[in-house]
């Protein structure tokens, strides 16, 4: 993304990040993955803003969400990702509930296709600051 600089506008880095990331391979995937705290987890500014619907869920939910995502990393290998911006804590369980039924090769594509809406999300958050 470096080399296309300056991008002339956001529509264009979009453009050129959609590139990137199609272009990634699992380990880049999976390194990608590694920053993100599960959900209802303490993480950076960004994380806890995109997953405030959690912090005010019940107390079995939040259990529930704990408990499937160690099931999910032990089964996957890496932390459950949902953009869960505007989702509550509940809609988010039950997206963790059907996706650790999948299989492994259609989850990582799952996982990535979630990574890419949090990355364009926080593109925009960066160039709007």
């Amino acid at each position: 993304m470096a080399v296309g600089r300056p991008h002339p506008s956001l529509l264009a880095l979009e453009k050129a990040a959609d590139s990137v990331w199609s272009h990634c391979s699992r380990e880049d995937w999976l390194e990608a993955f590694s920053a993100h705290p599960a959900i209802g987890q303490r993480g950076g500014a960004w994380s806890r803003e995109e997953q405030s619907s959690a912090a005010g869920a019940s107390a079995e939910t939040l259990r529930q969400l704990e408990e499937l995502n160690l099931r999910y990393r032990e089964k996957f290998g890496y932390t459950f990702i949902v953009c869960a911006t505007g989702r509550t804590a509940n809609e988010m369980l039950d997206i963790l509930r059907r996706r650790i039924e999948n299989d492994a090769e259609s989850e990582i594509r799952n996982a990535a296709h979630e990574q890419h809406l949090i990355a364009r999300l926080r593109l925009r958050k960066l160039l709007s600051a």
